[in-house]
């Protein structure tokens, strides 16, 4: 049965854009039908103008890394320096300030056209390390902020045991550490999906798991069939450390662990040898960019069109959230391959739009999400074709410029399981957003 008809202006099809289409929603929050060739709309339906396109999918977050925004923008230095300041944010967080801060970035990117988030989730604790009440209270405040803010999520809990190779945790990491894989997964393992909300598992990178827990993680999340990141290469130092400790690269480390394989996103993969990316390549492992991060943390341009030429797939992440723009991730990646080969062209609009899209609902284990067609989920957003970013260009061309000409702030509508969450640029949840930002950040940085 159709519960709500939309009719979509135009619509991004996968392979080319579609002027007049009608999408019903049926009972269960999916497509029931999409037609094609509609050219006005029919009685009864919701009309979006603009262009319509699959809910975009945010692979890699750290919510509350927003509160650093504006913050660690100037001054000198490195990943390192800036990882002391976020660790600062981190002690003051609470389960009750996680869920407001989480809840209002969520709406954040609710109204940047995301649809579903993966959140790697590491902050397990009270300050010092002593578990709360619900061992998985942290978590549960990020479901619940995810439900409040009207998208999925899949929280991808995060295995992190130590600060580095044969090394304990510090002061500020005794929050994220559990002991143990074994104690890890215990407390993994009474978190419970639900319809808005998968768990999956990270390890947080190979400094961070001990080699010989590594395939403990792996295990858990090979018997659930669950998706499984890891971040991976982000720095030379992590790399340079991992030779010293194993003779091998952190790439050939997880090889032999177990952990590389089809529902394993390696997340960046910027400082890797030949070897590493015949490895992700042969083993179908993903690759999760994070572009916008990646150069404001200085991290380096990882080998995106080698590592996909090789079988890796991509999807994209807002990571640190510098700015929460899945459009913008996905420019920055051809951008980025432009200056640093000097040659244009390596993703056409329509391959970038499905890193931003149905690659990245794959990685965060929702194969159901991504496109426009009957029995997907019903998520999908509209972009505005007549800002002044986007005006212009002829309607066919609307994959081009949603990739290469529209921002966040042109998405008007946002819908998730057939459901608006925002409309005409409004959260129809939260209201006001930047209120809500600026509160549960205060709250946080103190």
């Amino acid at each position: 049965m159709s519960l709500t008809t939309y009719w979509l202006e135009h619509a991004w099809l996968g392979t080319h854009v579609e002027p007049g289409v009608a999408l019903e929603v049926d009972a269960e929050g999916r497509i029931g039908a999409l037609r094609t060739g509609v050219s006005s709309p029919p009685p009864g339906a919701e009309v979006l103008r603009g262009l319509t396109l699959p809910g975009l999918a945010n692979a890699h977050s750290h919510a509350f890394h927003r509160a650093l925004r504006g913050t660690v923008q100037v001054g000198s230095g490195t990943f390192w320096t800036w990882r002391d300041l976020m660790y600062k944010v981190a002690q003051n967080l609470t389960p009750e300030s996680y869920f407001a801060l989480a809840r209002a970035v969520y709406a954040e990117m609710a109204l940047a056209g995301i649809t579903n988030v993966g959140e790697f989730h590491y902050v397990h604790h009270a300050p010092g390390g002593a578990a709360y009440a619900d061992p998985n209270a942290m978590g549960e405040a990020l479901i619940e902020a995810a439900a409040a803010a009207g998208i999925r999520i899949t929280l991808l809990d995060t295995a992190y045991l130590s600060s580095g190779f044969g090394e304990a945790p510090n002061s500020h990491q005794l929050r994220f550490s559990d002991g143990t894989a074994e104690a890890w997964a215990e407390r993994a393992s009474a978190l419970k999906p639900r319809e808005h909300a998968l768990i999956g598992a990270a390890i947080h990178s190979v400094r961070a798991v001990p080699a010989a827990e590594l395939a403990t993680v792996a295990g858990w999340a090979e018997e659930r069939r669950a998706p499984l990141h890891v971040h991976l290469s982000e720095q030379t130092a992590e790399n340079d450390a991992c030779l010293a400790a194993h003779g091998r690269t952190p790439t050939q480390l997880l090889a032999d662990h177990g952990v590389l394989g089809p529902r394993t996103t390696g997340v960046h993969n910027t400082h890797l040898t030949d070897v590493d990316i015949a490895l992700l390549g042969g083993t179908t492992t993903g690759t999760c960019m994070c572009p916008t991060t990646e150069r404001d943390l200085a991290d380096g341009i990882g080998p995106a069109t080698r590592l996909q030429h090789a079988g890796s797939p991509l999807s994209l992440g807002s990571d640190s959230h510098a700015v929460i723009d899945l459009l913008e991730e996905a420019r920055a990646m051809e951008l980025n391959e432009r200056l640093r080969s000097r040659t244009r062209g390596h993703w056409t609009a329509n391959a970038l739009l499905s890193a931003a899209t149905e690659d990245g609902h794959a990685a965060l284990g929702r194969p159901d999400a991504g496109r426009l067609e009957a029995g997907a989920l019903a998520d999908f957003t509209t972009i505005a074709l007549d800002s002044v970013r986007t005006a212009g260009p002829l309607p066919r061309l609307g994959a081009e410029t949603a990739v290469f000409a529209a921002t966040a702030s042109d998405v008007r509508h946002t819908v998730v399981g057939g459901r608006h969450i925002v409309r005409d640029g409004h959260h129809t949840l939260v209201g006001d957003v930047p209120t809500a930002l600026s509160e549960s950040i205060a709250a946080v940085r103190r």
